[in-house]
């Protein structure tokens, strides 16, 4: 399971705008890719840090910025520099436990958003994505070297859609779609994983049982909170408040606010079944017992007066009639056997078993 807040104890009494990398330790290189395209022509190159970045300016057409890993402050603080880019965006960008969000500074946008990985052991995991949007180029920053954009990557290299016939605005559309399309991907196996879990709780619950519930709990607090804030970044986008986006663009971004609407519902379907699941195991586990009490009584009553027989002439006195009797021991056998399965046809026919 992720981390639902990172740690930030060590930027406690720093003044705003310290630049201070809360996320998780990472020994991997930044890797930093420069798309550079339009109708006609497309480029992709990489680069070692942004010395190179007063090159990216003033150029025609879209120049996407990609960038995988945010761990070091000295690229983000040059980063900063090249873009004009406000110290408290800097400082948001490190702050990996973001909500989703969106803040408009005229010349340029910065949008959070927070993209959901399913693992193979059924764990989720969440990472922080931040947007630049500007009048001719877009940069994405995301904690790891991961290969999410790599659809987005391909429609520019094959020039499929109308995406290098379009401005950057909707080339964050692209990028947006796909994080939220990624949340249906995620849903669509979580829900398998919580129909057999709800199965089990039903029929079969165990302690393991009861420790799945409490992680499935964990992960919907996670998706919640990455996805219920999106709303109201991509209504922002969606209603055009900013000159950055177009009105051609608008539309799409709507059809992007619809999609998050559907992935919100089905996270709070998946919230109402896990809050009763609880419910269902306690109910579950005081079925079970009870079963095994009613078994365990119907034994108990039914040897209560064969115990009562052999009790009788389990007695040492000696003047007992039915000691010296030939059929005494057979006697007392078939009548205990008689007494057995009549208290059992009897339970039967008041239904108790």
């Amino acid at each position: 399971m992720g981390k639902l807040v990172r740690k930030r104890a060590q930027k406690a009494g720093l003044p705003p705008g310290s630049l201070v990398y809360t996320g998780e330790k990472m020994d991997a290189k930044v890797s930093i890719t420069i798309i550079e395209y339009d109708e006609q022509q497309y480029q992709e190159r990489e680069i070692a840090t942004f010395d190179e970045c007063l090159l990216l300016t003033g150029k025609p057409g879209v120049t996407w910025i990609k960038v995988d890993g945010i761990h070091s402050v000295e690229n983000l603080q040059r980063l900063g520099e090249c873009f004009n880019l406000h110290p408290l965006v800097l400082e948001d960008i490190l702050n990996t436990d973001q909500r989703p969000k969106i803040e408009d500074f005229d010349d340029y946008i910065y949008i959070v958003l927070r993209i959901i990985n399913y693992s193979e052991n059924n764990e989720l995991s969440s990472e922080q994505i931040s947007l630049i949007l500007g009048s001719n180029f877009v940069i994405s920053l995301q904690e790891s070297n991961g290969a999410v954009f790599a659809p987005v990557l391909e429609r520019l290299r094959t020039s499929k859609g109308r995406i290098r016939k379009s401005g950057p605005d909707y080339l964050v559309y692209s990028l947006m779609d796909l994080i939220v399309d990624n949340y249906f991907v995620v849903l669509e196996k979580f829900g398998e994983a919580l129909e057999f879990l709800e199965e089990e709780v039903v029929k079969r619950p165990t302690p393991q049982t009861l420790q799945d519930v409490h992680r499935f709990k964990y992960d919907m607090i996670m998706l919640r909170k990455s996805v219920w804030p999106l709303r109201e970044v991509i209504g922002h986008l969606e209603r055009r408040e900013s000159d950055l986006i177009q009105e051609a663009t608008a539309i799409y971004f709507k059809d992007v606010y619809d999609h998050t609407i559907v992935a919100i519902d089905n996270i709070e379907t998946y919230r109402d079944i896990l809050s009763g699941m609880l419910d269902i195991y306690l109910s579950s586990i005081s079925n079970r017992l009870n079963e095994i009490m009613k078994v365990l009584t119907i034994i108990a009553t039914i040897f209560m007066p064969l115990t009562f027989l052999a009790g009788v002439y389990g007695m040492n006195f000696k003047h007992m009639p039915e000691l010296e009797w030939l059929w005494g021991y057979p006697f007392a056998v078939s009548l205990m056997i008689v007494i057995a399965l009549s208290m059992l046809h009897y339970f039967r026919r008041k239904k108790w078993i």
